[in-house]
């Protein structure tokens, strides 16, 4: 009875394991994406070629911030006050913490 028990589980916790690698591999996807549309202008994962500013290694609390003013007017711009108000905070968040994490 106790290996069963056991054997039971083990076998919920593979169950659960898995779930949450394919829930956080189609979560970093969506981000990924969410990322991509910023592609235009400020360059493949944040790595501008242009004279737009890259986003690559930008540090995450330095991006939120500028997007929140973009979004909330504080920061005028072109675009960018427009493109901002598409995020939620959560996405906005999720965005900066991706382009800190890339490479320059």
């Amino acid at each position: 009875m106790e290996i069963r028990l056991v054997t039971c589980s083990a076998a919920l916790l593979l169950v659960a394991a898995c779930a949450w690698s394919t829930a956080h591999a189609q979560d970093a996807a969506y981000v990924r994406g969410m990322a991509a549309t910023c592609t235009n202008c400020h360059g493949t994962d944040g790595r501008s070629v242009g004279t737009l500013p890259g986003l690559a290694g930008v540090d995450k609390a330095y991006m939120v911030q500028q997007m929140q003013d973009f979004k909330n007017g504080r920061r005028p711009a072109t675009i960018m006050h427009q493109l901002a108000k598409g995020y939620t905070d959560e996405q906005i968040e999720q965005m900066a913490a991706y382009f800190a994490a890339q490479k320059k």
